[in-house]
């Protein structure tokens, strides 16, 4: 068997499961925010009229519908990656899982569909901090448009970069209980049946600190991540016919 080309193939397909990941959320995103305005805030009333612009408020609601949206794919790659991030023994013959597949396998002939997305509750709760994300993406855009002569893209780039970072402080707390979920073991040996037994957890153990844990280098991270990303997305936005 040719192992290296299996490893390879299969982080090309968990890659490939995340961008879909990506383009679900912004895809619906962008769904959202039509219907919001369209139905809720800006309703045409005629042809001719033209419509209001989507408020700061509406961009939040998006946001954490698309947020909703998405879970229902990122739940399990995030509980699959999360078991595979654990397994810490040295020789490889004696972890549990090989890989992705083999997680996900054994996860589903062991739990079944319930199995595979454990964690779900957790990962709906910690999406529904994407409201601060893509509302403060639509704040910052207004500001630095109205107080700088930066151009499109450039505003892009600060807003988009400024906005994930003020999601991952708003949210940060409820992904390291996310995860704490997401590695408890499945079956009779589970210690969380709760979101807030893990949340409890942490604090017994760590204290506040706790769920901080690892915040600097994903706080560093989501700047230029995001802000690329938002560059490409708004790029591609623009070119669509309205």
């Amino acid at each position: 068997m040719d192992v290296h080309g299996l490893g390879v193939r299969l982080a090309l397909g968990v890659t490939q499961i995340l961008m879909l990941t990506i383009h679900s959320m912004l895809g619906s995103l962008s769904v959202y925010r039509r219907v919001l305005n369209d139905n809720f805030f800006n309703p045409r009333t005629s042809s001719l009229s033209e419509q209001g612009k989507l408020p700061l408020l509406g961009h939040a609601a998006a946001g954490t519908m698309a947020g909703w949206t998405v879970s229902f794919i990122a739940a399990p790659v995030e509980h699959i990656k999360a078991r595979l991030q654990i397994q810490y023994q040295a020789d490889k013959s004696k972890r549990l899982y090989s890989g992705p597949i083999d997680c996900l396998t054994k996860i589903y002939r062991g739990h079944g569909v319930r199995g595979v997305y454990h964690g779900l509750s957790a990962t709906l709760l910690f999406r529904t901090f994407f409201c601060f994300w893509w509302g403060t993406y639509d704040l910052f855009t207004r500001q630095i448009q109205k107080h700088t002569n930066l151009s499109t893209p450039a505003v892009n780039f600060w807003a988009g970069g400024l906005s994930a970072q003020v999601f991952w402080i708003t949210s940060y707390p409820s992904d390291v209980v996310k995860q704490k979920i997401m590695t408890d073991p499945l079956g009779p040996g589970r210690r969380y049946p709760r979101w807030r037994d893990a949340a409890r957890t942490v604090y017994r153990e760590k204290g506040l600190k706790g769920y901080w844990r690892g915040f600097l280098p994903c706080f560093l991270r989501a700047f230029p991540a995001n802000a690329m990303a938002l560059v490409a997305f708004e790029g591609v936005m623009r070119s669509l016919p309205e």
